[in-house]
């Protein structure tokens, strides 16, 4: 959609704009035009505790019933009570390998829309379109898809094949796209938009009431030149609604260490410069060994990369192998044999620290080069081999649990230092600090830091997402009502449980819209809103108030 073609009149405020074109952003917008869960009459609930609460009101679709009430007493792999509840309602038993069908029957209800506008800076899918095209997901395949349209049937209409119950990030953001072309979405969705603010607007003394501003920029394609290219322009865009929907993400910025030398050439900050520096020929077996620091996903991606070259990897972590929290303990082994193999190098190549004397850190000269580690032969750990060692277990590879970066050198020096105070220095080629990403909220105040559990703090996924109400979403320290956020802004990483986020915000809404109905609130109805929103052929308005674009 170009915003330039839908204005909209003066003084007119929209009910809701999602900021995010993600998965998030894609199934808020699917449950607010008009596609409604019901219970069906023929299917059941292996759980007869919440089948028996659904069967109370059978008549009432579930985004009008009390989530609250039915979210009591189960139990699933989130935090959030309401993404357990809708995940069981998708993939009852899901998590026991079992297929059962959903209860669920969705009618589409076009009279129950809510006139929303989805904003996002690339085509719908959001950053599955920027991930790396080859690898698994974590997730099993039909975890990852949305509702109304089974990913496994999409994959065949495709001729592609789901490797181990699993899919590519490729195929992932190429099924998002399909979906909101499928579900007739795209009036819906502007994207190429950036937001640059986002603030609360207060009322008018006319009567208008109070509601959020979002201002941006719409990316739009210009005069086309010579062999088919176009110039592109942004055009600034400032659009007035009663709700605004928070469903960003979290992989804009990749996190940093904020030691020493982390901005020198060699030290890189995401995946993709290491598939960079591959394809250019700059790795192989006879390079200095890379060291990869992190211990989630993408930091054993880029290991099992190193590893498929033959290049050297010092691997560094600050957890402990047999931690809890370690993802790798989490996931089970048959479903993801590569994760698996990364877990058992960490495991089985670990570098043996030496006990030291207690200030020993504190005498540590940054100059020296303590003794440089080497590959542990499995048969005796302290004893050293070459990288290329045949009595490894796993030749050129050594991890190093419980140690962080102190600093990096521009000789391509790294300094670790275990939780013991014991430091070494490692030779590398490169550096990967692979240790997450955090999203980019400059379009609010202070980046969105006082909406965070801990406000003081920058708002990161796991240590400090936005704060919402379980049963809403609404954002807790929000400078007005109606704002909402969903997705990993809230601890929410994986499809499967931000779907949640999505009944929970749409249920709101929902009846909101219903009590102000009822009030004769709101100005103009929802339905002309509507109308005019898919009229294309409504008529300019250059000095919209609402919507302001500058050519």
């Amino acid at each position: 959609m170009d915003l330039h073609d839908n204005k909209i009149l003066p003084g007119e405020i929209l009910p809701v704009v999602i900021i995010g074109n993600g998965p998030s952003g894609i199934c808020l917008s699917y449950l607010l035009s008009g596609y409604t869960p019901y219970l069906s009459t023929e299917a059941s609930h292996p759980n007869p505790l919440l089948h028996s609460k659904l069967e109370e009101q059978p008549h009432l679709a579930l985004l009008e019933q009390d989530l609250e009430y039915l979210c009591e007493g189960l139990e699933g792999r989130s935090s959030n009570p309401v993404a357990v509840l809708f995940d069981s309602l998708l993939l009852p038993d899901s998590d026991f390998g079992l297929d059962h069908t959903s209860p669920l029957e969705w009618r589409y209800e076009p009279e129950r829309a809510i006139p929303h506008l989805v904003l996002g800076k690339g085509p719908p899918g959001g950053a599955w379109h920027a991930m790396e095209g080859s690898m698994l997901t974590l997730s099993l395949a039909n975890w990852m898809e949305l509702p109304g349209l089974k990913l496994k049937d999409w994959m065949r209409d495709k001729r592609r094949n789901v490797r181990n119950d699993r899919a590519t990030p490729a195929e992932i953001a190429s099924y998002y796209e399909h979906y909101v072309s499928q579900m007739s979405l795209e009036q819906s969705f502007a994207c190429g938009t950036t937001v640059t603010s986002v603030t609360r607007q207060p009322g008018n003394p006319d009567g208008s009431p109070p509601c959020w501003r979002v201002t941006g920029l719409q990316r739009r394609e210009g005069e086309e030149l010579g062999g088919g290219s176009c110039v592109s322009e942004e055009v600034p865009f400032s659009l007035l609604a009663h709700s605004v929907v928070l469903a960003t993400g979290t992989h804009d910025i990749p996190a940093r260490l904020s030691v020493e030398g982390e901005s020198l050439p060699f030290v890189c900050h995401s995946f993709w410069e290491l598939e960079a520096a591959i394809s250019r020929g700059e790795l192989d077996q006879s390079s200095d060994p890379i060291l990869v620091v992190g211990a989630g996903l993408t930091a054993a991606d880029a290991v099992l990369a190193a590893h498929h070259l033959n290049t050297p990897v010092y691997h560094a972590f600050r957890r402990s192998v047999t931690d809890p929290g370690l993802i790798f303990n989490q996931l089970p082994k048959l479903l993801y044999p590569e994760y698996h193999k990364v877990h058992q190098m960490m495991t089985q190549q670990q570098h043996q620290t030496n006990p030291q004397p207690q200030n020993h850190a504190q005498n540590y000269h940054p100059r020296s080069t303590l003794s440089s580690p080497s590959f542990p032969s499995p048969s005796s750990p302290t004893t050293t081999s070459s990288p290329s060692s045949p009595s490894s277990s796993y030749p050129g590879y050594l991890s190093f649990p419980r140690h962080r970066v102190v600093a990096f050198r521009p000789d391509q020096k790294c300094v670790l230092e275990s939780d013991s105070g014991e430091r070494v220095v490692v030779q590398v080629s490169k550096a990967l600090v692979l240790i997450g990403a955090n999203p980019n909220l400059s379009f609010l105040k202070d980046n969105g830091r006082p909406l965070g559990i801990y406000p003081e703090e920058p708002i990161t996924c796991r240590r400090n997402p936005i704060e919402v109400d379980p049963f809403t979403n609404k954002v807790v320290a929000a400078e007005g009502p109606g704002m909402y956020a969903m997705g990993p802004l809230v601890g929410e990483n994986f499809v499967r449980f931000l779907k949640g986020g999505a009944l929970a915000i749409a249920s709101d809404l929902t009846k909101r819209q219903r009590e102000e109905q009822g009030r004769g609130e709101g100005g103009l109805s929802t339905d002309r809103i509507m109308d005019r929103w898919m009229d294309r052929q409504v008529t300019s308005q250059t000095d919209a108030d609402v919507c302001v674009l500058n050519s």
